[in-house]
């Protein structure tokens, strides 16, 4: 932000006294200055500099960073899987295929093969179709076929860069472009994704809270959606209901029951269901299991079938954690065909998607099924073991801290602890213009080293406070983590009594 300032001033420096930028903060688009993203906030862009400082050698209370504040997991050290890095291989150099036998396995070589059979020059360095490779559309319509029991069409799913770039499109099909009352509103859940309170401000639309139920894991009250959307219709039109299952930041897996009362709600208002389901396969309740919209969706019957949804899946997450390769799809169930025309004019002008990101889809829900598939059932089943077992000691140990209390994890990759901060501390950090639980996050930052997302970037109920973390780092840094958090905490609460 310092820099940022100081380039401003300097670039000014040349203006003619009184003169008026053509592009300047005082005329810029409001909507851009109004967006929040607090997942790479202040205190994110604090912590690389302190990193900085600790390479320049300069004395802290703390040897290392710990970065918790997002869902990177090759950054937290996570390695990538075989049989996906050997595909994207063989697919952005394929004259490794002349000596591929000797070191490639028989899976990567074919499906690398079937793959760049279907782009055009057999490259991937050529434009795609704008919805996606039609072989990897495929692949994804047999994936949800399988999985939930019901026939997915192909020309029904579009591939994006990350499911981040599908939720944007979807979200401009019902967007009015008016103001006042007539904004557009998107019912979104409280805690939420800080992506979808900066899409409603970019697009100019109104985000409407829905809380989530933290005494009660985290789960979803049908009168909390009924209150919500009957407080918002004086100053919006209400459009969309998003949902985030399994939950970030919250961590809780819906069960089917409560996933079809949303449904019937979202049928009773004339809403667009936007599912993102891009956990779906970290799931760590024993006797949990994930459970899609479609599929409850289809199991309510035909008098559901002009409910319209659009479920979002990626490979940022899961056991791949391939977040820079930006590869997510959407899948569009009861559609209207003529809107899924104009979805499809939309993402034309983006002509189409990364092709590594498409190449990485494929491996994610079409596993291989010869000579690379036990390792590759071997590396996912260690992948999603450890998060397991990191979410339990995450949990666990937070519990243990006075102040603290944290919901069971059942899904995702993120713990959301409530935290306990003294009268003296809120008042210090309302004086300062923060919010309290940023005021905690920054002390934190600056004497552990441990870097964390406060909860007030989420959204929370007024009066709680909250932060994320992700269960991501390794497990030793995690117990490092958490050791020192309790005794920040105990020394915080001391201080500020």
């Amino acid at each position: 932000q310092h820099y940022f300032i100081q380039s401003n001033l300097r670039s000014m420096a040349h203006l003619r006294k009184g003169a008026i930028s053509m592009l300047s903060l005082s005329n810029m688009n409001p909507c851009v200055k109004e967006m929040q993203y607090a997942v790479r906030g202040p205190i994110v862009i604090r912590a690389g500099e302190l990193e900085k400082d600790l390479k320049q050698g300069k004395e802290m209370p703390f040897t290392q960073v710990i970065r918790a504040n997002i869902g990177d997991a090759h950054a937290m050290g996570q390695k990538p899987i075989s049989f996906v890095r050997e595909t994207i291989a063989l697919t952005l150099n394929p004259s490794l295929m002349k000596t591929a036998s000797t070191c490639f396995s028989d899976d990567s070589i074919q499906r690398a093969q079937d793959i760049l059979g279907a782009v055009g020059g057999s490259s991937i360095g050529a434009y795609t179709d704008s919805s996606g490779i039609s072989v990897v559309r495929d692949h994804i319509a047999e994936y949800i076929s399988a999985r939930d029991g019901y026939p997915a069409d192909p020309s029904d799913i579009f591939i994006g860069t990350g499911a981040s770039g599908c939720i944007k499109n979807i979200m401009k099909l019902v967007l009015t472009m008016k103001d006042g009352d007539e904004r557009p509103g998107f019912m979104i859940p409280i805690p939420q994704y800080p992506l979808y309170s900066a899409c409603t401000a970019e697009f100019n639309a109104q985000l409407i809270s829905y809380y989530m139920d933290e005494g009660n894991n985290w789960t979803l009250d049908v009168s909390e959606l009924e209150r919500a959307y009957e407080d918002s219709k004086s100053t919006c039109i209400p459009k969309a209901i998003c949902i985030i299952n399994p939950g970030n930041p919250t961590g809780q897996n819906l069960p089917a029951e409560n996933i079809a009362e949303i449904i019937k709600f979202a049928n009773r208002h004339n809403l667009l269901i936007m599912a993102d389901e891009v956990y779906q396969d970290n799931i760590w309740g024993d006797s949990d299991s994930f459970t899609s919209f479609k599929k409850v969706l289809r199991d309510l019957g035909p008098d559901y079938d002009n409910q319209p949804l659009a479920s979002f899946h990626s490979v940022s997450k899961g056991f791949m954690g391939e977040c820079g390769l930006r590869g997510g799809y959407c899948e569009m169930t009861n559609f209207d065909p003529e809107v899924k025309g104009m979805l499809a004019k939309l993402i034309s002008a983006s002509l189409c998607s990364s092709t590594a990101g498409q190449v990485a889809i494929s491996c994610m829900i079409k596993p291989p099924t010869a000579d690379a598939a036990e390792l590759y059932q071997s590396e996912t089943s260690a992948v999603l073991q450890s998060l397991k077992d990191r979410s339990v000691l995450v949990h666990r140990k937070l519990n243990e801290i006075p102040g603290i209390v944290c919901n069971e994890l059942q899904g995702a990759m993120y713990a959301f602890p409530r935290v306990e901060i003294p009268d003296k501390a809120i008042q210090i950090a309302e004086s300062k213009g923060m919010q309290p639980d940023f005021f905690y996050c920054l002390e934190l930052l600056e004497h552990t080293g441990i870097c964390v997302v406060p909860g007030s970037g989420f959204w929370q109920i007024p009066g709680t406070f909250h932060f994320r973390m992700t269960i991501l780092p390794p497990k030793d840094q995690l117990v490092v983590f958490l050791d020192k958090l309790a005794q920040f905490h105990m020394e915080f609460t001391e201080k500020y009594s």
